[in-house]
Order: structure tokens, then C-alpha cells, then sequence
């Protein structure tokens, strides 16, 4: 089952740190780059390392938290010495911010590779997390990842904040409270290569952690559209985006009844079920759903 909620923790808030594991977050993402002022990234390398470390084998709700931690980008210059510290903590992957395209995943890969010798950690162990939205270059280089071999790639995500600034965008949703045309342009973009890559795909945050409906509305529109999971930026997110992506017990009823159907006709293409025609697609759908194969 992919992480539905994956949380951002800011790198140099012991307080914050200490409960992230308690949130119920499916991956708990340190953050060394936004959230953290450029005087207090040298602390926050070193709290994000001791965090990593302390709960590498942390387990909540019979499944295992994904803990990864955001570097800063590639061109602040400050990257490598993010990586240097936390590879010591074996994070299980590495969101890289402001991605401008397959290019600089490989680069950070081979730097992986690097930390990974030196700290005895498996080979391709830890994954990575591109945002490939942040700028017009690197949002308009989403396709180019489809016939890239990465095979440290984990997922694609995208982000609204940071483009809207770069656009000089005064909006980022319409009247109706639906995205305008560049940020549904990158969001489907995201999406259908994420699984052309047979890769996570990752919606984004809403970026009010007070409005639990809105964050309900996004959550169930994200499942609705075919993502895996998505960003928060609070915890009092992480329980409404988990139930939104979880099925209910009538989606899992359906599912199992579907496949049962099919494992009962097996030679069949198109079956009748409840007054209504399923076939191949709606078996693939409900094993997807069910995590069989």
C-alpha cells in the first residue's frame, strides 16, 4: 500500500520533530529547505540526521513511516552538505525541490551512491523524490522524465507556491475554487507520468491547514483522479487525507465480488455484475485496490 499522507516537518523544530511520528503521517518528510531560515540550516542538518537515526525502524498501524528529508536545491549551492549530514540517518529517500529535469535526479543519485558506500547503506536503498513544478523550465520538463531510466525515482510531485511567484500569478484557483489552466496543466502533466513510470504520483498541499473541508474537497478529488497520495503541511491534515484515500468497505466489497467473478469465468472478456458490464480494466482496478496482483 503507497504512503497516502506524506507530512512536512520543519528540520530544526525539536518540538515538531519529536511528535511527527505520532501524526499518523504514512511518510514524515524533514524539511531542510523552506521551512528552515538560512542561519539555522547547519543545526537543522544535525537535529535531521539524530531524528533520522533514532527512528529508522518505526512502525505505526502495522505499517512502517517512510521518512524522507527535503535538501535544499541545486542552485542555493547549500544540497551537498544537506545530503553529507543526513546520509549518516539512512533516510529512506530524498525530496529534491525546484527539479529542473531527469538531469539533476541523476546527479543526486550518484551523490546517493556516494553516501550510501561510505555509510554502509544498501545500494539504491534510498529513493528520490523530485518537485517538478517550482519553475516554468522545470515544470515544462515533466514529459522528459517518461523515457528516463531513474531507477532511484519514487514518485513525481508538484507544488503551486513557488511557480505562482516566478508566473507573478495573483491566483492560483478560479471563482469556483478549481485550479486555473497552467497549475491543472502541470497537476494531469504529474499524474500521467508518474504512471507512465509506473511511479507514485503525489498531489499537492492545500496550503490552508485550518480549512479541514477544503482539505477533505482536495484529498477526495486527488484519490478521485488517480493519485497515491498527498502532501500536508500540518498534522491535523494527515487524518483527513488518510481517510480519503482509504476504501471504503463498499469499494472493497465490490472489488473482491469482481475478482471472485473473474476467477470463476477465467476464460471470459466482459462480465455482467449488479446490472452492469465490467471487464478487464475493472478487474485490473479492483486487484489494484485490493494489492494483488
Amino acid at each position: 500500500m503507497p504512503p497516502r499522507s506524506w507530512l512536512f516537518v520543519p528540520g530544526d523544530s525539536d518540538k515538531k520533530l519529536g511528535k511527527a511520528m505520532a501524526t499518523g503521517a504514512h511518510a514524515v518528510i524533514v524539511d531542510l529547505e523552506d521551512a528552515v531560515a538560512p542561519s539555522a540550516k547547519p543545526q537543522a542538518r544535525i537535529m535531521a540526521r539524530e531524528w533520522l537515526s533514532i527512528h529508522r525502524q518505526h512502525v505505526t498501524e502495522n505499517r512502517p513511516i517512510s521518512r524522507w528529508v527535503r535538501i535544499n536545491a541545486f542552485d542555493t549551492g547549500m544540497w551537498r552538505e544537506d545530503l553529507a549530514a543526513v546520509m549518516a540517518g539512512a533516510p529512506d529517500g530524498v525530496m529534491l525541490p525546484k527539479c529542473a529535469g531527469p538531469d539533476q535526479v541523476r546527479q543526486l543519485a550518484a551523490e546517493i551512491y556516494e553516501h550510501e558506500q561510505r555509510n554502509r547503506i544498501a545500494n539504491g536503498a534510498t529513493r528520490i523524490l523530485p518537485l517538478v513544478s517550482e519553475t516554468a523550465r522545470s515544470a515544462l520538463s515533466i514529459p522528459s522524465y517518461i523515457d528516463e531510466p531513474l531507477p532511484r525515482l519514487a514518485g513525481l510531485t508538484w507544488g503551486a507556491e513557488d511557480l505562482s511567484a516566478v508566473l507573478g500569478a495573483n491566483r492560483k484557483r478560479d471563482a469556483s475554487g478549481a485550479w486555473t489552466d497552467a497549475f491543472r496543466f502541470i497537476r494531469a502533466q504529474c499524474l500521467l507520468v508518474a504512471h507512465a513510470k509506473g511511479v507514485l504520483a503525489i498531489d499537492t498541499l492545500h496550503d490552508d491547514f485550518r480549512d479541514e473541508e477544503g482539505t477533505r474537497l482536495a484529498a477526495e478529488a486527488a484519490r478521485a483522479d488517480g493519485f497515491t497520495g498527498m502532501l500536508a503541511i500540518h498534522p491535523s491534515q494527515v487524518p483527513v487525507i488518510n481517510a480519503a484515500f482509504a476504501p471504503t468497505e463498499a469499494e472493497l466489497a465490490e472489488a473482491h465480488a469482481i475478482v471472485g467473478l473473474f476467477a470463476a469465468n477465467p476464460y471470459a472478456g466482459t462480465l455482467q455484475y449488479n446490472g452492469r458490464m465490467v471487464d478487464q480494466p475493472h478487474l485490473r482496478m479492483a486487484k489494484q485496490l485490493l494489492g494483488i496482483s
